[in-house]
């Protein structure tokens, strides 16, 4: 076999195992957001968690980092404000606009649900080496730099137009 024919199988493979990954990923999420409030679903949650990990940030920071459109990130957060999930604040840089950072009540929710998905990650692979673990999450990361570098030239593209 050529290493075109090579390449293209591998490439045919990564897209099976993503889209199969991406599947569960949103099946996963909606039953974490119903453990971590019954109103809530499975896209918010994914805001929430990028606030944590990322925040305080302005929605459309969010926009570019996941690439939705602005009425649907606004639509979530101001569900995870009425929750009580989200809380809204000054930007200290930029009066005008305005931060998003989990409250108090979302950060502590968020981080009962996660402790309990880690310990799983941790049960699942309990196999694994702790260096193999350590590549799939840094590859992991190095795919999700590329996605959120193209949403953001997505973002940018559109804006110029």
């Amino acid at each position: 076999m050529s290493d075109r024919a090579d390449a293209h199988g591998a490439f045919v493979a990564l897209e099976r195992e993503i889209a199969l990954l991406l599947r569960r990923s949103r099946a996963i999420s909606a039953r974490l957001a119903g453990q971590l409030h019954p109103d809530l679903d499975g896209a918010s949650y994914g805001l929430l968690s990028l606030l944590q990990d990322a925040g305080p940030l302005r929605a459309s920071e969010l926009v570019t980092r996941i690439g939705l459109d602005k009425s649907t990130v606004s639509r979530q957060v101001a569900h995870l404000v009425d929750l009580g999930l989200v809380d809204r604040a000054a930007d200290p840089v930029d009066g005008r606009a305005q931060v998003l950072t989990p409250s108090a009540e979302g950060s502590a929710r968020l981080a009962r649900v996660r402790d309990v998905r880690r310990a799983r990650w941790e049960d699942d692979l309990s196999d694994w080496p702790a260096s193999d673990v350590a590549t799939l999450a840094d590859l992991l990361r190095r795919l999700n730099g590329i996605g959120e570098a193209r949403e953001a030239q997505a973002q940018s593209d559109s804006t110029s137009r």
